[in-house]
């Protein structure tokens, strides 16, 4: 396992991150079968595990909270905030009203009285950077927090909440969370350079492209992986993104066979290898899928393997624009972009 630190804090953690989004009821994982990968995680060298509040509605930060129970200490660990909770309007969003009182359900999920990372599971455009910013940096100075970043952020919030921070002295975003593929590439023309810029770790999400780079999905194969069953629409191959994909996963393969790698170590090498990546996560759903993905730990892919890839996939490319979730609201939302 190979160790970088998270952007400017001098935290040093693993290239590889533990996700939990499939403990619970959206990967049927089970205490035991969630245990049993965490133990098997953490014997392998990772550090970070990573989960949210809104992962099977807090039933994945119990599994972790139990798994990790007296080793904390030995742990950077990590959950998310901001997504819908519940029916009520304000179970969700950026407001110090909601950040306050979820942070401390968080709390008592895990079973622990801080987390290391704290982080805005995405931009919430009914809240202002201030409103937030100053919630997170009180929570910090109460020692609930040590940290705390954002995910999914588009790159000009990430430069707005800089400026917010700097504007009303509160503490800053230190890490990102992006969704970041050989499929999905478009993080790199705009999001990647603002992170270099201002020093954020970033911690790269679906680095398989929700199964696509696993190896499970091939021509001439049935598609039945789990992910396909939850969004179809994803995996439908009369969608031209999807026979895209498809394409480029062949050719991907072919590369990763020359190169005697697998499809999975191709792909988790090709996301650590970005200079301004810190880590990716990985979110293993079996014990089996774990050991396939902690093979590609110390997986460091040579230039012309690099090239190769960029001649498949074009640097800034994303195969499936439509399904980024940093898309700006006014393109999504004609009445925004008409007077």
């Amino acid at each position: 396992m190979q160790y970088r630190t998270l952007g400017r804090t001098g935290v040093q953690v693993s290239t590889l991150v533990l996700g939990a989004m499939n403990f619970g009821k959206l990967g049927h994982t089970t205490q035991g079968e969630a245990t049993a990968i965490v133990d098997a995680a953490l014997e392998a060298g990772i550090n970070l595990i990573d989960t949210a509040d809104m992962y099977s509605q807090g039933e994945s930060e119990e599994l972790v909270g139990k798994a990790i129970a007296g080793r904390r200490d030995d742990i950077v660990l990590a959950t998310k905030a901001g997504m819908p909770m519940g029916d009520e309007r304000n179970q969700r969003g950026g407001s110090r009203r909601w950040l306050v009182t979820e942070l401390d359900n968080s709390l008592r999920r895990l079973g622990v009285d801080h987390v290391d990372l704290y982080q805005i599971h995405r931009w919430d455009p009914t809240t202002s950077d201030e409103e937030t910013l100053s919630a997170l940096t009180d929570l910090q100075r109460a020692g609930k927090i040590r940290y705390f970043g954002s995910s999914t952020f588009p790159a000009y919030r990430l430069v707005q909440a800089e400026w917010a921070a700097r504007e009303h002295h509160l503490g800053r975003y230190v890490t990102e969370q992006p969704s970041y593929s050989i499929l999905q590439r478009g993080i790199e023309a705009h999001v990647l350079p603002v992170t270099e810029q201002y020093g954020l770790g970033v911690l790269a999400w679906s680095p398989l492209a929700s199964g696509w780079l696993s190896g499970a999905i091939r021509a001439g194969r049935e598609i039945t992986t789990s992910r396909s069953a939850i969004l179809p629409a994803r995996f439908d191959l009369s969608v031209p993104a999807n026979q895209a994909r498809l394409h480029a996963v062949e050719q991907l393969a072919a590369v990763a066979d020359e190169a005697g790698l697998t499809l999975i170590q191709l792909a988790l090498g090709f996301v650590t290898a970005h200079p301004a990546v810190t880590s990716a996560i990985i979110g293993p759903r079996t014990i089996d899928h774990l050991h396939a993905q902690l093979a590609a730990a110390d997986t460091v892919l040579p230039a012309d393997v690099l090239d190769a890839i960029d001649a498949i996939v074009a640097p800034g490319v994303d195969l499936a624009a439509a399904e980024k979730f940093d898309t700006p609201p006014a393109l999504l939302d004609p009445a925004l972009r008409r007077r």
